[in-house]
């Protein structure tokens, strides 16, 4: 995975479960109000950062490719 990805945490829909730190730790923390914030914005491609999107609760963590704005997650239907 060479790729760069884009990533964001929709915070009206975040509940602050913590799953995406836990998962990805260094990619994910919660502010003071238990809402997900991805640490850099953008990042190199990483597969913890992906399993965190795909365990979210409720599919508040959006990633895409940086340069062309592709959805990596989650998969459109």
């Amino acid at each position: 995975m060479g790729d760069r990805w884009h990533v964001e945490v929709d915070r009206s829909v975040c509940i602050g479960s913590g799953m995406c730190v836990l998962t990805a730790p260094g990619g994910f923390t919660l502010d003071t109000a238990r809402q997900s914030h991805p640490t850099a914005p953008e990042t190199d491609a990483n597969e913890r950062v992906l399993e965190a999107a795909e365990g979210c609760p409720v599919e508040a963590i959006t990633i895409t490719l940086a340069d062309s704005g592709e959805v990596v997650f989650p998969p459109e239907d």
